[in-house]
């Protein structure tokens, strides 16, 4: 009779243990923005030094054929001003990089333990962002960005004003929401970015 009850006892157990990871995979992420300081984006690029990172995971959806112009906007609803900026990584190196050639970066924590960034390579030319996470959390990725989707697509767009350069095109661009109207101009390098 003992091994009987230790067996239902243990089958009960096991069963709760299931249904309790079945429900954390069902549960929200809490996505929290890296601020644009000095000292917040360094510990985050301390603390996550030995990621490797991957864009794998992150599934296509509605969010993916959206203007990149206009994911900006309800980012800045949702999330505020970037992480970073062209202007941030000119200000830090003095000169823009290859490969560094982005509008904006936001840099998350998910649950306060796994790093992601969404950020635009092709400024505002194009749909969609790219979206980079530790590869040893690849598994969560797809509720991390159904989530963030969701977010997104409840907000409404907000006011901003970036900068972006092509290098391909040798061209520097004011981007903007203002007014109710997504705007890319040409213009020249911004007075108050300073290049060596």
């Amino acid at each position: 009779m003992q091994k009987l009850t230790k067996r239902i006892l243990l089958f009960f157990v096991i069963m709760v243990l299931i249904s309790s990871a079945a429900q954390a995979q069902f549960e929200e992420p809490e996505i929290k923005k890296v601020e644009n300081t000095k000292e917040a984006k360094a510990a985050f690029q301390s603390e996550f030094s030995d990621i490797k990172w991957t864009g794998q995971g992150f599934n296509y959806n509605e969010l993916d054929r959206m203007p990149a112009i206009e994911i900006r906007a309800v980012l800045q609803d949702v999330y505020g001003d970037p992480t970073q900026t062209v202007e941030d990584i000119i200000e830090k190196d003095g000169y823009l990089r290859d490969g560094k050639s982005i509008q904006f970066e936001y840099w998350f924590i998910i649950d306060g333990y796994i790093p992601m960034m969404v950020l635009d390579l092709e400024g505002p030319f194009e749909n969609g962002l790219v979206y980079v996470g530790a590869s040893r959390y690849i598994d969560l990725m797809p509720q991390v960005k159904r989530t963030l989707t969701e977010e997104l697509r409840a907000a409404s767009p907000k006011e901003y004003i970036d900068y972006f350069f092509s290098p391909e095109r040798d061209q520097w661009f004011r981007v903007s929401y203002e007014a109710g109207e997504y705007k890319k101009e040409e213009i020249k390098q911004p007075s108050h970015i300073k290049t060596k």
